[in-house]
């Protein structure tokens, strides 16, 4: 824990209702914790997405998936039939899949919205999977594929998948090649097979929300707060400082964006002097639309 985080419930301005950057706290403080909650992390994303939601709000989200968790049968445990269990639950009588056009929604990256809607990109679909499973006793892990996000229950050597996209719908290890040659034009590598960690799950989901931004310039705010909340992870491209500055001059603060791209310069001067002068070039640009 860092100095600079707030317990929880300390109180918030006049109203003692939390605003983006309690919410950040708060996030930085999960991020960093010994063993970072994804649920609780992926709601904070949505509480700086939407200045709308409150603390009850975070909190009727995670009710949600401890009600959903009661309605596994318990016998599962034993029979270990995971896979099929929560494609009945969640993907049958729940409704929860994907279809194309919720990659065109923002609602389809925050896990309030997709709790709510039951729609979302695959990766958020997995994260309700991955953690009403794991509230019901299972041994389940997000597989972050090339292009597709899955999940998987037990020893990862049996790819025993599932793809919540797809309301549940059974994968094999045949069914992962095909979807990685399909997204890379390339074979299957054991690598891609490793069980995502938390702050990975959570970078993915930062990044998508970044690539929703980009081809739509009014919304740079939300590109710049996806990036800051990238930043605040203990692992992430260094390259997001840079991405940053580029964002702060697009909004018009071409002083502090200027200044953080030399800063940038700086720690690349070791590695790419030939991109540091670049960036330098970019930064006394940025300095002259002061003028």
């Amino acid at each position: 824990m860092t100095q600079d985080v707030p317990p929880p419930d300390a109180p918030r301005g006049a109203s003692g209702v939390p605003d983006r950057d309690d919410w950040r706290r708060e996030f930085a403080e999960e991020a960093r914790s010994e063993r970072p909650d994804l649920a609780r992390l992926c709601l904070l994303i949505g509480a700086v997405a939407d200045p709308t939601v409150t603390r009850h709000d975070l909190d009727e989200a995670e009710i949600e998936l401890d009600r959903l968790a009661g309605l596994v049968p318990y016998a599962t445990r034993t029979t270990g039939a995971w896979a099929a269990e929560l494609a009945e639950l969640l993907g049958r009588r729940e409704g929860f899949e994907g279809v194309s056009a919720d990659y065109q929604r923002l609602e389809s990256s925050l896990l309030h919205e997709v709790l709510r809607r039951r729609r979302g990109l695959p990766i958020l679909l997995s994260v309700v999977w991955m953690e009403v499973a794991r509230r019901a006793g299972a041994a389940v892990y997000g597989l972050g594929l090339p292009g597709h996000f899955v999940v998987g229950f037990g020893d990862p050597a049996d790819l025993d998948l599932a793809d919540p996209f797809a309301g549940g719908r059974a994968m094999t290890g045949a069914d992962a090649e095909l979807l990685v040659a399909s997204a890379t034009g390339e074979a299957l590598d054991r690598s891609m097979l490793r069980p995502a960690e938390p702050g990975a799950i959570v970078l993915r989901v930062l990044n998508n929300i970044r690539a929703w931004a980009a081809p739509r310039p009014e919304r740079s705010d939300v590109a710049l707060w996806a990036v800051e909340l990238a930043l605040l992870l203990p692992s992430h491209p260094a390259r997001l400082r840079y991405e940053r500055a580029e964002l702060l001059v697009q909004r018009g603060q071409f002083l502090t964006g200027a200044t953080e791209m030399e800063a940038y310069a700086q720690v690349m001067d070791a590695v790419d002097p030939e991109s540091a002068t670049t960036i330098r070039r970019r930064a006394r640009a940025a300095r002259a639309l002061l003028n």
